[in-house]
C-alpha cells in the first residue's frame, strides 16, 4: 500500500499545532550574590542598625561593594538627587541621617543594592507563540533592593523595598499575529534553537 503525500501532512500539522511547550524559551534573570533567597537577604539587612553599624560590620554582613557583586556606590550628590528631586523638598524635610549625609558632603557615601532571582517560562503552542498569535508565560522568583547611607564609616540611614514572592502569569493575544509585531518573530525563532 502506497501512502499519498497529502496523508503525511495530517500528522505533521497535528504535531506542529500540538502544545510542544518544551521547545519554547526559558529565561532566567539572576544577580550573583551570597544570598539564595529573599529571606536570607532580608535577615542580613535587618541586622544593620543606623547609628550603630560600622562599615566593617556592614562588610561582614555581606554588604561590601568590593566583594559582593551588584552593589553600586553613590556619593552625596546622588543622595540629593534621590531625596530632594525638586526645590519644594528642603534639607529640613529629610531624615536626620540623610540630612547629616548632605551636610557631610564627601564624607558621605551610600551603597545601593538591587538583587533579583526571576525565572520566566513560556507555555502553550510553539507555532502560535512564535508567530505571536497567543503567548502564555509564568514568572517566578523574588526581587530586593536597599539603600544604605554611611557618614564617616557609620551607617546613618537605611531603606529597602522588594517583592518576596513573584508568581505571575502573563497572557498576550494578538489577533493579527506576526502583522502586529513582525520584527520579533525572527528573534524568537533563534531563541528556540538555543534552549
Amino acid at each position: 500500500m502506497r501512502l499519498r503525500p497529502g496523508l503525511l501532512m495530517i500528522p505533521l500539522c497535528l504535531f506542529a499545532f500540538s502544545g510542544c511547550s518544551g521547545l519554547l524559551p526559558v529565561a532566567k534573570t539572576t544577580a550573583q550574590s551570597q544570598w539564595d533567597t529573599f529571606g536570607q537577604l532580608k535577615s542580613s539587612y535587618d541586622q544593620i542598625i543606623p547609628f550603630a553599624t560600622t562599615s566593617e560590620e556592614l562588610n561582614k554582613l555581606g554588604f561590601d561593594p568590593y566583594k559582593t557583586p551588584n552593589i553600586e556606590i553613590l556619593n552625596y550628590l546622588s543622595i540629593i538627587e534621590k531625596f530632594m528631586p525638586n526645590s519644594s523638598i528642603t534639607k529640613n524635610d529629610l531624615d536626620v541621617g540623610l540630612k547629616g549625609c548632605v551636610e557631610a558632603k564627601n564624607a558621605c557615601l551610600a551603597y545601593e543594592l538591587k538583587l533579583q532571582k526571576v525565572k520566566s517560562k513560556r507555555h502553550g503552542n510553539v507555532v502560535l507563540d512564535l508567530l505571536r498569535f497567543k503567548r502564555l508565560s509564568q514568572q517566578t522568583g523574588w526581587r530586593f533592593s536597599a539603600l544604605i547611607v554611611l557618614v564617616d564609616d557609620l551607617v546613618v540611614y537605611k531603606i529597602w523595598d522588594g517583592k518576596p514572592l513573584i508568581d505571575e502569569e502573563i497572557y498576550k493575544k494578538n489577533p493579527l499575529g506576526p502583522l502586529q509585531e513582525p520584527a520579533e518573530i525572527a528573534t524568537d525563532a533563534a531563541l528556540v534553537g538555543t534552549f
